[in-house]
């Protein structure tokens, strides 16, 4: 009571005061603090590759050495379908999405062992940091996106067979914040568990690379018995990079549930996401 008549008497520009809420996520400090963020961003980007030979050619390269490899293990030497598409292009446009999906989701996990000096000194909304690896990792999707456009009008030129793309190209930007959504969402809920248990980083990476082998980005949704399809459809990414396939290869399974289940999965993931991050927030300090 005595510190609120204080408070009342002194003119503060900024008051921190706890969480008492779960549902309290400050949502509208993130824009008071966008400079911060716009801040964290360059910061993300330039810290990866400053002293790198190649800098942003990396951006190229991984996309490209990965696609090839797929190509002879997976299209070579397993035979695996393509859904009647080049492999090249089929592995490229799943890699797009997933790599995006797959780096925000690693680096946003490390949010609070990453940052725990900086966090302990200063106050600001500690959900600038994943976001700003999410913003970040943009630049990066949409060097990789123009390398598959590319290829994928190179083969449109060759009137490839079966290369088809429709309407659903128009979906891609909705495409792209259901990964960011995703990514997010996991990425805290994982950042906020490591804090305490160091083992889960591990088990993150291994389970980073097995959901790849899931997610339709090797394996296309059609090799699967229409009768356990809708397994593989509970994974939201699998949706999502369907839907990339079904736009601009033609290929593919789309279907508007599916999408609009991905929707909801990730809205509901991102609030579970965010009440953990806040509670994690309070004490975090006293297990990193």
């Amino acid at each position: 009571m005595i510190v609120e008549d204080y408070m009342k008497d002194e003119n503060w520009d900024l008051i921190i005061k706890p969480r008492n809420s779960w549902f309290d996520f400050r949502i509208n400090e993130i824009w008071k603090y966008r400079d911060l963020l716009f801040l964290f961003v360059k910061r993300d980007f330039i810290a990866i590759y400053k002293q790198t030979i190649l800098g942003p050619l990396w951006f190229f390269i991984q996309p490209i050495l990965s696609t090839i490899i797929f190509t002879i293990i997976f299209g070579g030497f397993a035979k695996l379908s393509t859904d009647g598409v080049p492999g090249p292009l089929f592995y490229l446009g799943g890699l797009t999405l997933w790599n995006y999906f797959a780096d925000n989701l690693t680096k946003t996990s490390e949010t609070f062992v990453q940052n725990q000096n900086i966090f302990g000194k200063v106050y600001f909304p500690r959900l600038i940091v994943p976001i700003s690896v999410i913003i970040s990792n943009l630049l990066k999707l949409g060097i990789q996106f123009l390398l598959f456009v590319g290829v994928w009008i190179y083969f449109l030129a060759n009137d490839t067979p079966n290369l088809s793309p429709n309407w659903a190209i128009a979906l891609f930007p909705i495409l792209i914040l259901i990964m960011s959504g995703l990514s997010l969402g996991f990425g805290i809920i994982f950042s906020s568990l490591t804090t305490k248990y160091r083992d889960m980083k591990f088990l993150l990476l291994f389970g980073v690379q097995l959901m790849m082998y899931v997610s339709s980005v090797v394996v296309p949704l059609s090799m699967v018995s229409e009768k356990y399809q809708w397994i593989m459809k509970l994974n939201p990414v699998v949706n999502v990079i369907e839907a990339f396939k079904y736009g601009f290869l033609g290929t593919g399974n789309f279907h508007w549930i599916d999408i609009i289940y991905s929707v909801l999965f990730t809205i509901v993931l991102l609030i579970i996401g965010i009440i953990v991050f806040n509670k994690v927030e309070k004490s975090f300090m006293d297990t990193v």
